[in-house]
């Protein structure tokens, strides 16, 4: 929608667009928005027809330009990376990647630094909210191939889902708005699968890695005699290429194994590129800001567990069971869903042994204590009883027989940007 042309007019009447699917239904049409625009309030001297469409031409022919210079470029710098070794036309380097316009994208365009302000304090905070993030692959239709699409960051946080690329992506964004220095590497993991994860350099010269999908980071040591007892702790394989908001290296070294890549990105014999003037030139979308949706943590928690208690209530009467409830066991369950969810954030455990401390102190002596935690993503009290009874120590305590038996659940909401939440729930019981 281009704007502008309300400049000369001072309104537009109605305007009618089409709205083009996404992904692999980008040539089908998905609906009509139909717009009015006014400008307020009427400028004194309205800028001429003429005026705008000519700035208009300027800008979409400068675009155009950019672009075309930019490819040129790319494809030169590419001959130059096949030169210096053939095989490393077999590596997974990327350039250029299919957006969800269906639109061919430099890849460093998908990543720019962004702030998320007041709603995180942490890098590890921001793992956290991406992995939060759904996690899900396109596909073709008619077949079981992978359609590489990249979502840039507005179409990923309103939808909610994306692909692995996604989740890299936006998480680079945010370490580098946390003023780290960060890069997404395209790679290989185990059994030679393609992979996106996010490395950032230290400047005691540690390499971390942080996986968007888990949230999980750890340090990368080098490992080039293969030794098993030195085997790096994270999955990754092989290493293509790396790339943030001002440029794109490709990995020129003898081999692209993790376990001998050396990362001095700027020395020449190990490392391809890309030219710091021509990856500025290109045009950017600049990035939404983050946003907080507003969400009763106390009062969503406290609907959750009645919600929960009937649906147990329910089950045990259909097998002709009694139900009763033990308010203070579940609120003795409080200090070990906080501490699961400190643990996510900042990978160490905490607090165990006061929550297991006081499980002894409520549980009389010569009864059986069982609980089960289980994190979700969604706040659907059926969905949440329907995956805990996936689980079979789950469905232990929901089929519990014998004297005395009293149930416990317990329900905490940790609210993240963008309606994002970590919903963790535990049943108990003792008996």
């Amino acid at each position: 929608l281009e704007w502008r042309r309300v400049l000369h007019t001072g309104s537009v009447g109605h305007c009618s667009f089409e709205l083009a699917g996404v992904g692999a239904s980008a040539g089908v049409p998905a609906g009509v928005v139909e717009v009015r625009l006014e400008l307020l309030p009427r400028p004194s001297s309205p800028v001429t027809e003429s005026e705008v469409e000519a700035q208009l031409r300027l800008e979409r022919a400068a675009t155009v330009e950019r672009e075309k210079t930019f490819l040129m470029y790319a494809k030169r710098w590419w001959q130059e990376y096949l030169e210096i070794r053939p095989s490393h036309a077999r590596r997974l380097v990327r350039i250029y990647a299919p957006n969800e316009n269906n639109e061919n994208r430099p890849v460093f365009t998908f990543v720019q630094p962004m702030r998320a302000g007041r709603l995180m304090d942490t890098p590890r905070q921001a793992a956290r909210f991406v992995s939060l993030l759904r996690h899900e692959r396109a596909m073709v239709v008619g077949g079981g191939r992978r359609l590489e699409q990249w979502s840039n960051a507005h179409t990923f946080l309103v939808r909610g889902v994306g692909d692995v690329e996604d989740h890299a992506v936006l998480l680079c964004s945010l370490l580098l708005g946390f003023g780290l220095d960060a890069y997404v590497c395209i790679g290989t993991k185990d059994k030679g699968i393609a992979h996106a994860w996010v490395m950032t350099l230290r400047s005691d010269g540690q390499v971390v890695f942080w996986e968007s999908l888990t949230g999980t980071r750890r340090l990368h040591n080098p490992n080039p005699l293969n030794e098993p007892a030195q085997r790096a702790p994270h999955p990754y394989v092989t290493l293509g290429c790396v790339f943030n908001h001002v440029g794109l290296w490709a990995n020129a070294q003898a081999t692209d194994s993790l376990n001998i890549c050396r990362f001095h990105l700027g020395d020449e014999s190990c490392w391809k590129a890309m030219g710091a003037d021509a990856v500025a030139a290109v045009r950017r979308v600049p990035l939404p800001p983050l946003c907080l949706v507003a969400l009763d943590g106390m009062r969503a928690e406290e609907a959750l567990e009645l919600e929960l208690q009937a649906l147990l209530q329910r089950h045990r009467a259909d097998q002709g069971l009694q139900c009763q409830w033990d308010a203070n066991l579940s609120y003795v369950l409080s200090p070990a869903l906080a501490a699961y969810e400190l643990e996510r954030v900042i990978g160490q455990s905490v607090g165990n042994e006061e929550f297991q401390d006081a499980v002894k102190r409520v549980v009389p002596e010569g009864h059986t204590f069982k609980a089960f935690p289980l994190q979700l993503k969604h706040r659907d009290p059926l969905r949440i009883f329907a995956s805990c009874a996936r689980h079979q120590a789950c469905t232990g305590i929901f089929n519990t027989h014998g004297d005395h038996v009293r149930f416990a659940v317990r329900v905490r909401v940790y609210p993240y940007p963008e309606g994002v939440c970590a919903v963790w729930v535990m049943w108990a019981v003792k008996y």
